[in-house]
């Protein structure tokens, strides 16, 4: 784990969304040190770099419009998803990437920064299974600025996501 500066130092402006996850977390009983950095996660290169972990062993957390309901596309860093896997898997009609202000709307998270976790309502999950090839994959925890470690399966198990193939 990297040596980096813990939760406490987070800027002020950040706490909130922060808090949202370490709550979800809490909440769950899952013990983890959400790390904050002063130097940005927003990219799978920068969060690779600051982390100190492989791109593919960075999470991104996407929100899709799946029938238009928000849903996450839970990748590998290296992975694009595939939104027509994404449709057949759910059985919808229609799977859209959502644009960074509905992100921000409806989450509450900025994109750069969205974790896997912290929602009010828990949204469907699909999970890349190429992220089942890693002991640990690293999260943002709700910033471009916040991330935590967490196991492919306890990921699965805390958004009650499930394992696909949702890679281009």
């Amino acid at each position: 784990m990297p040596d980096l500066d813990s939760a406490a130092s987070c800027p002020t402006f950040e706490e909130e969304a922060v808090r949202k996850v370490r709550s979800f977390l809490e909440e769950r009983d899952f013990k983890v040190a959400i790390t904050c950095s002063e130097e940005t996660i927003f990219t799978v290169e920068d969060a690779s770099r600051v982390v100190g972990a492989r791109p593919e062993e960075i999470l991104k957390s996407l929100v899709l419009l799946v029938d238009d309901v928000p849903s996450l596309a839970l990748m590998s860093g290296v992975n694009r998803v595939d939104v027509k896997k994404v449709r057949r898997h759910a059985g919808a009609k229609r799977v859209r990437m959502a644009d960074p202000e509905f992100v921000l709307e409806w989450s509450g998270f900025r994109i750069g920064g969205v974790p896997p976790v912290g929602y009010p309502e828990l949204p469907q999950a699909f999970l890349d299974e190429d992220l089942f090839l890693y002991p640990l994959v690293w999260a943002a925890a709700g910033t471009d600025h916040s991330f935590f470690p967490i196991a492919p399966e306890d990921l699965a198990r805390l958004t009650k996501g499930g394992r696909f193939d949702i890679k281009k």
